[in-house]
Order: C-alpha cells, then structure tokens, then sequence
C-alpha cells in the first residue's frame, strides 16, 4: 500500500462528527480526520503484516492518523526486539499529543514478552524533560510493568519523572493510581510520608482524583484520599 493510497482508505473513513468530538479532546491538532480506534488498529494490524518497515520510512504526513498507524504498527509487527526498538526510538520524536503517544504506548505488546530489554529502553528517557518523553515512559510502565518482580523499579522510576510539563504530569498521575489499584501497600509506602504525598501539589491532586474515581480501590481508602485531597488543595492556597 502506497502513503496515497492509505490516505484515501482514511478519507473513506472519516466521520465528520467524531472529528469534531475527537478534535476536542486532543488540543493542538489541526490535521485530523475524525476516526474511530478500531478501524484504525485493523488497518494497522492489515500493514503490520505487509512491507511495515516502509510505512515507517514515512516521516511527511496529511493526517494525524497516518502518525497514530505507524505507533499501532510497532506495536503489531512481527520482528527481533531489538529491531522494534530501533524503530521505537525513531518513532518517539514523532510524537506531539497525548492519544497517539497512549496508544502506541498500550499497543506495544512486545514488552511484556521483553521485559528486561524494554525497561532498558525506556530508562534512557527517564531523566527526560521533554514531555511526551517523559508520557512515554509512565504509560510504558503502566501498561506493561505493573508486575509484582518490576512494581518496586516502577514506582522509584514514576516518582522521579519529571511532572512540570502537564501531560507528564497527567500520566505519571494515572499509572501512579493504577499502581494503587494493584498494589495498595506498595504504592502507599513509596509515596506517603510524615509530611504527605511525595509528589508535587499538581501531580498529586491528580493521582487522587483518578484513584478516588476508580472502582477498583476501596470506599474505605478512598475516604483517606478525600480527605488528603483537601489538606493539599489547602496547603499553599
């Protein structure tokens, strides 16, 4: 399949009213064509299986899609991880918002084959500033580290990222509460000290919020954490 002739197949899918929707959720983007994730990923499965590593030679794009295809297509593609994360680390400068960066992120099965080999990957970003660098390593680790023989390295990674840009700090939020989710004790210990969550005020909040809305952790936690919320909001108001 040609670049033209995957623009079309994207056109033809296009909704004008899920573009609108979707346009909404992502700021900043003005290329894209409004459509839904399903059809994105069988078209991404479909390439996976074809001629990949010359889709992923594209490097000039009409549509927001074509960049969010190429992440699902390493995350589908057959090949030696090593090859993947050569492939990876080219794709990640790509990377300007926070849906293509989640999902390729979430795609990216050949982690959980590749444990050891990933996790070195990732911590060469891990004092990155940059900040779909830095969104790339929390979703990373959410996504596929979450085990109990990594959850101690993950939680020391995650509480060290830098959280000043706002979609890191939105991500190191989210993996911070589904750590929580999964392991309570552990997340509990690594982040609540004498003078409250180590964490800044922000990232925080956030990470509460999420919790708090989880079904996955208890009423009876959750009554700590509204309560901690509120002490934050408080303290330097």
């Amino acid at each position: 399949m040609t670049q033209e002739e995957l623009q079309k197949k994207l056109r033809a899918s296009a909704e004008e009213e899920y573009q609108k929707f979707s346009s909404a959720l992502v700021p900043g983007v003005k290329n894209m064509l409004g459509i839904r994730l399903p059809k994105l990923r069988v078209l991404a499965r479909g390439m996976a299986k074809e001629e990949w590593r010359e889709y992923l030679s594209w490097d000039c794009f009409l549509y927001f899609e074509e960049v969010m295809i190429q992440g699902m297509i390493l995350g589908y593609a057959e090949a030696p991880i090593g090859e993947l994360l050569q492939y990876a680390a080219g794709f990640i400068p790509r990377i300007d918002n926070w849906s293509v960066n989640d999902s390729f992120c979430t795609t990216f099965h050949a982690a959980k084959k590749n444990r050891a080999r990933v996790w070195e990957f990732l911590m060469r970003y891990q004092n990155s500033h940059r900040e779909y660098e830095i969104r790339v390593v929390a979703v990373m680790l959410m996504s596929h580290f979450l085990v109990p023989e990594y959850i101690e390295r993950v939680l020391a990674v995650l509480k060290n990222l830098d959280t000043e840009p706002y979609y890191a700090s939105m991500a190191v939020a989210w993996a911070f509460a589904a750590a929580w989710a999964k392991y309570p004790e552990e997340t509990k210990h690594c982040l609540v000290t004498g003078d409250g969550i180590a964490l800044d005020k922000k990232t925080a909040i956030r990470m509460l919020q999420k919790c708090i809305e989880s079904r996955r952790i208890p009423e009876k936690e959750k009554d700590w954490m509204r309560t901690e919320r509120s002490r934050i909001r408080r303290r330097n108001a």
